[in-house]
């Protein structure tokens, strides 16, 4: 049975307005403001294989950097097809050799580890703020000034 799988597309760099004419002709694609991120949807059985027959018709069309299902799969995970440079691919393929891997299964642990690595970088960088922050008031004030300013946020992160 085939679904419709949203695809998001993240491209290289911002598309001129005849070269998303151009890739809308051969697939119906939806840009955000700046054109460097298109929307699409495409009937398939897997997501793995609705971004392959998106990478088929459209990757001579498009500076394509990465394409990934926009929701979820039914185990939270989120398929990513990269488009590697031929030295970039070539790398890989010595260091999955080196490690006794798959291609596949080495670049997962490793972005697995820098995952995790960027995690604990972030929470050591907020225990620090907060053990800076404690310095100036009491642990009352700082979580009472905390929840006031969630209160207050915009949606998503600030940078």
């Amino acid at each position: 049975m085939r679904h419709h799988h949203a695809l998001e597309i993240t491209l290289t760099r911002p598309l001129k307005t005849a070269e998303l004419r151009h890739a809308a002709r051969a697939w119906p694609l939806a840009a955000n403001s700046d054109a460097t991120r298109l929307m699409t949807l495409v009937a398939a059985k897997t997501p793995d294989r609705a971004v392959r027959r998106l990478v088929h018709r459209l990757s001579a069309r498009l500076p394509i950097d990465v394409i990934t299902p926009h929701y979820p799969d039914a185990n939270g995970k989120v398929l990513l097809n990269l488009a590697l440079t031929p030295a970039t691919h070539s790398a890989l393929k010595t260091g999955a050799r080196h490690a006794g891997q798959t291609p596949e299964r080495f670049l997962h642990l490793a972005l697995h580890r820098a995952v995790a690595e960027h995690a604990d970088q972030e929470a050591e960088r907020l225990d620090r703020a907060a053990r800076h922050l404690l310095t100036h008031t009491t642990p009352a004030h700082l979580l009472s000034a905390v929840g006031h300013a969630l209160t207050r946020l915009p949606e998503g992160p600030t940078p």
